[in-house]
């Protein structure tokens, strides 16, 4: 508990620091009443006070290890490495917005980075029973998809006051509970899980409405990857994480279906997602963000009681959810 308190406040002593920086360097992010729905400009680069005081805890661990994290160094070494060069191409777009091919490109080759280390992802639980074996090509293929898909998952979240940051916590919060219980005991990946959570948490304290500092692309695809590295160093927890995020994801690839049926590049920029529309279907952005949190932990709390193959009974029932949810919105004129 101590690691995950001194987490919490670091992050929250660093966020009011950066976000008093950023505000006297003119970082901010102006409202336009389109997708950015804030009331007056807000100070960006909340990344940094995440990826500062995550990495900070983790380095004394590294050399104070307990709880077997020695065991995990590796992952996390090149956990560093790729996610250095994510937030560092976040940083580099808050302070100057790069097109969007330019970003997917660094991102991608950071990923990349991470997707070569295959070992920590060579076989995934079977829904049937037993495993599947996938390989160091597999695994790596796997590990690429599944990191690019969280980070940008994530990103395209980022949309309301705190909704990113809320449901990210929540997916660490549940592998957390996970990796705690005797079936799937893992005491490393469950403190460094803590640790990331506290690190959220801190972060929400100023990041839930009204927000004074948002996450900024840094902040958001930083934490988009580590959910996902966690997810894959915590036993293979996809299914978990897959649950939590799974109305982000569908959300996220309905969008892309309706800009390539419409012709619209499919990095633009339009009101079509799912906390957009609820908001524009009258709900306030407090209201829609904690129906989005309640979703994601129903959803995700569920995991501690699923088999496999119920977790995607699970998630063909999100499915059927978000389907439904797409076409109430859906009959209001925006």
């Amino acid at each position: 508990m101590i690691y995950f308190l001194t987490a919490f406040c670091l992050s929250a002593i660093l966020t009011w620091l950066v976000k008093k920086i950023a505000t006297k360097l003119n970082v901010v992010d102006r409202p336009d009443a389109e997708r950015h729905l804030h009331e007056k400009p807000t100070p960006l680069l909340g990344g940094v006070a995440i990826f500062l005081s995550f990495w900070v805890v983790i380095l004394y661990l590294v050399f104070h290890p307990i709880y077997g994290i020695e065991k995990i160094i590796d992952p996390l070494v090149v956990t560093f490495i790729s996610g250095t060069i994510i937030f560092l191409v976040g940083i580099a777009d808050d302070l100057r917005p790069m097109s969007a091919k330019v970003r997917l490109l660094f991102v991608a080759v950071a990923i990349l980075i991470s997707s070569l280390y295959a070992p920590w992802l060579t076989k995934i639980t079977n829904p049937f029973g037993g495993f599947i074996e996938l390989g160091l090509v597999g695994g790596g293929v796997l590990a690429f998809l599944w990191l690019m898909g969280m980070t940008y998952t994530v990103k395209v979240l980022d949309g309301l006051d705190g909704l990113a940051t809320g449901i990210v916590s929540i997916g660490a919060f549940v592998i957390v509970l996970l990796t705690s219980i005797t079936k799937f005991y893992q005491p490393n990946v469950s403190l460094v899980s803590l640790i990331f959570l506290g690190v959220c948490l801190g972060f929400l304290l100023f990041n839930f409405y009204p927000a004074k500092i948002f996450l900024g692309e840094s902040g958001s695809m930083f934490l988009g990857f580590m959910l996902g590295v966690l997810a894959i160093i915590g036993g293979g927890k996809l299914a978990t994480a897959l649950l939590v995020m799974a109305i982000p994801i569908l959300d996220l690839i309905r969008v892309i279906y309706k800009r390539i049926r419409r012709g619209q590049p499919v990095f633009s920029g339009d009101r079509e997602h799912l906390h957009f529309r609820l908001v524009d279907y009258g709900f306030s952005q407090k209201r829609a963000v904690l129906l989005l949190y309640s979703l994601a932990f129903l959803f995700g709390i569920t995991t501690l009681f699923l088999q496999s193959m119920q977790k995607v009974y699970a998630l063909f029932g999100l499915v059927i959810l978000m389907t439904i949810l797409s076409h109430l919105i859906g009959k209001k004129q925006i």
